[in-house]
């Protein structure tokens, strides 16, 4: 990869003239005159964090909700007969696996980084299998819960956070299981390796949410 070379100005907003106000680690993450080409990668990566940052304020939207709605009813929460969610010891090592799962997946893009793809591959296998585990552990929960979507705020709400949720960490895994397939191809990852970047960024945000979740669904009730 040339280094030197300069790329033309995509953005569609003049920055120029506020980019001289700026500290200089952020300079380099704006589209601002295009920038050298090893800058692209921090570019691309700042604007999936934006993304992710549009993607949170969904789940605020949902966590505030439950807050809400959870405060308001709180003397009829839960319908005549049904427990709700329980802190099983099932839910707890579920929670356990996906949340350690972002302490396997960081060494992975590190190892790409320092051309490890052997390593790389092993520790991304490692990440793919947990996250399936969890998903496969929440489908566990579900089918045994006195509750369905329909019974009441306690149904609809819980099965809204833990669905929403449940389908970011598929396409969590989704997407690492395309990045492992790509390791294979002769060279894929000599111009760079912003899917991988952005795939664990993707999935330490799938956990973090997670932590919230878990501490409103589960720890409330307990």
């Amino acid at each position: 990869m040339n280094r030197g070379v300069i790329h033309v100005d995509e953005s569609p907003v003049p920055l120029e003239r506020w980019r001289r106000f700026l500290p200089n680690w952020l300079k380099r993450y704006l589209p601002v005159r295009g920038g050298r080409s090893e800058d692209h990668h921090g570019k691309a990566i700042f604007g999936f964090t934006v993304f992710l940052l549009s993607e949170s304020i969904v789940f605020l939207s949902f966590i505030f909700t439950y807050v809400g709605l959870r405060l308001t009813h709180s003397r009829n929460w839960l319908p005549p007969g049904v427990s709700g969610p329980e802190l099983s010891t099932f839910v707890i090592i579920n929670t356990v696996v996906l949340l350690s799962s972002s302490f396997v997946i960081q060494p992975a893009e590190n190892s790409l980084k320092h051309d490890h793809i052997q390593k790389f591959r092993w520790l991304w296998l490692i990440t793919i299998c947990m996250g399936s585990y969890f998903l496969i552990g929440q489908g566990i929960e579900w089918s045994k819960l006195d509750f369905g979507l329909s019974t009441g705020l306690v149904g609809s709400t819980f099965y809204v956070l833990t669905g929403f949720h449940g389908l970011h960490v598929l396409t969590g895994v989704i997407l690492q299981i395309t990045m492992l397939v790509r390791s294979f191809i002769p060279g894929n990852y000599e111009k760079g390796h912003f899917g991988v970047s952005a795939a664990t960024l993707f999935w330490h945000f799938v956990d973090i949410i997670w932590v919230f979740l878990f501490s409103l669904l589960y720890l409330w009730q307990a």
